[in-house]
């Protein structure tokens, strides 16, 4: 195999990654245990604090829903929601069957135990955010088919990577970029791909028994860069947008600001993708003198001549740009102009679908409908949890028995749940399914000691990106590692170091930056 030709490193020629022992047992148990559990929940265990349900503290849909069905009705619903909930959860994680299926059982389940009417729960497919994630396959389909993101990816590395040093840390810039203009995590370790694996060739780690700091570098650095880079942005990833749409909607508003969201955002996860590299690079994994220089004589070449064939910038390629640098500037003024990222999308979408004027037609666009009918599910899923308000009454019943009482000052609730959210990045194999748990939790504790929404559920909405510890906690993950230049203990070493970084830096954070922007009352 020639290591140096990209055609060798496309996703449907990398090989597929055996499941171990106890991933094979899990997804064989797992659709039994799903079973149990929702049948348990629902039918035989009882739970104090939902059969003493306070109905005097319910607010918004749960009270509306309420009011609908009658103390009975509304009790069965809630015990409903939270046999539904860990039903989920478990085929979720064990993936016993495909996550999309999951998620279309959620929803049917959520109309036939009448947690929600069918008009709400069908209706999240038509959900705002869906359109944006939707249209945001339409607009990253356009760089794909224009090969904009590969030119622009190529170029950098050649322009700037002129040692080992200078080639990881070009991708810092070229994750930064791309993450402002797809939102799909995926798409951009796809794209990546192969470009990393010829680099990687060229400077000797070929992978398995010839792997070497700088590969390991290399990848691990741009798993933490995709990821961070995607939550920069609120258009970043699904999961940033979902977090979005659930702050607005508890907040009352039409929709979360994109310039709120950057301004906060941007900063801290550039900060941390810059600590990434230097405790990767020069702390968990220096390299050596020979590991800092190409072992391929010509390798660097064989990109520029990958560059070169791709010829000159065509006009489909700098429509594709213009197109793009609209859309980004008409996010990123939201505030001013006062139209909504979804409409916004929707702009740009129509112009590259345009005949003569666009850049790509419907059959070229690629949107990956099994991963937005799992999305359907979980805002399904998060609607239910709305309508019976489970979240805060489980939240006030757990702090109840833990002793936390409305006299527990704020920064001890700021610690516990964002600890707790970067740890449950571990079990988890979706940063969408870690929102839709642990922003509706920040909301109800939020509500049950009277802070401001945007208090503890934006700092844990800044949180969901961290799904990098292990090959199984995010699709980029699970698809970096299949290039066999690490192994679990390596990516487990470098992200649960960066993971403890980032609750020190989400920490400092609460006390300065969402302080002095008046989201936080400060820690301290």
């Amino acid at each position: 195999m020639d290591v140096l030709d990209m055609n060798n490193y496309k996703i449907e020629k990398l090989p597929k990654m055996q499941k171990s022992g106890f991933e094979r047992k899990m997804q064989r148990f797992g659709g039994p245990l799903a079973i149990l559990v929702f049948i348990l929940l629902y039918y035989f265990v009882r739970i104090p604090f939902l059969d003493n349900l306070d109905t005097g503290s319910l607010t918004g849909a749960a009270a509306k829903r309420f009011g609908e069905l009658g103390l009975g009705d509304f009790i069965r619903a809630n015990y409903a929601m939270l046999a539904i909930f860990v039903a989920a959860i478990v085929l979720w994680i064990t993936e016993a069957i495909p996550n999309y299926l999951t998620s279309l059982i959620v929803i049917l389940s959520i109309v036939l135990t009448n947690i929600t009417t069918d008009k709400v729960a069908y209706a999240q497919l038509g959900h705002p955010v869906m359109w944006l994630n939707i249209l945001s396959f339409v607009l990253a389909s356009m760089l794909v088919k224009t090969k904009v993101a590969k030119r622009f990816a190529l170029w950098f590395v050649l322009k700037f990577g002129k040692s080992a040093s200078g080639v990881i840390f070009s991708f810092i810039i070229i994750n930064l970029v791309l993450s402002a203009f797809i939102s799909a995590t995926t798409a951009k370790a796809a794209i990546l791909l192969p470009i990393m694996m010829v680099i990687c060739a060229i400077y000797g780690a070929t992978g398995g028994e010839n792997r070497n700091n700088f590969g390991r570098n290399l990848m691990l650095q741009n798993l933490l860069q995709i990821n961070l880079g995607a939550n920069a942005f609120l258009t970043g990833s699904g999961a940033t947008l979902l977090a979005g749409s659930l702050i607005a909607g508890a907040m009352g508003i039409g929709s979360f600001s994109y310039q709120d969201w950057f301004t906060a955002a941007f900063p801290m996860n550039v900060l941390l993708i810059f600590i990434g590299w230097f405790v990767g690079t020069r702390i968990i994994f220096p390299m050596k003198k020979d590991e800092r220089k190409p072992q391929i004589e010509g390798g660097m070449e064989r990109l520029r001549e990958e560059l070169k064939g791709m010829g000159k910038m065509k006009g489909e390629e700098f429509r594709a740009i213009a197109i793009f640098l609209c859309v980004l500037i008409l996010w990123a003024t939201d505030k001013q102009h006062g139209i909504n990222q979804t409409a916004v999308a929707f702009l740009g979408a129509v112009v590259a679908l345009m005949p003569k004027i666009g850049v790509v037609k419907w059959n070229e666009v690629d949107i990956p409908w099994h991963l937005l009918l799992f999305s359907a599910g979980a805002y399904t899923l998060g609607a239910g949890l709305d309508a019976t308000g489970l979240p805060g009454t489980a939240v006030n019943a757990a702090f109840a028995s833990l002793g936390i009482t409305q006299n527990t000052p704020y920064w001890a609730l700021y610690m516990i749940l964002t600890s707790t959210m970067l740890l449950s990045a571990l079990i988890f194999q979706s940063k969408t399914m870690q929102t839709l748990i642990f922003i509706p939790i920040a909301i109800g504790v939020c509500q049950s000691f009277g802070y401001p929404i945007m208090s503890l559920a934006f700092p844990i909405a800044l949180l969901v990106g961290h799904v990098y510890v292990l090959p199984f906690n995010s699709k980029p993950a699970a698809l970096l590692y299949t290039t066999n230049q690490y192994s679990w203990s390596d990516t487990f070493r470098f992200g649960i170091t960066m993971m403890f970084i980032s609750w020190l830096i989400i920490l400092l954070w609460g006390q300065t930056v969402l302080h002095w922007f008046g989201y936080t009352p400060g820690l301290f």
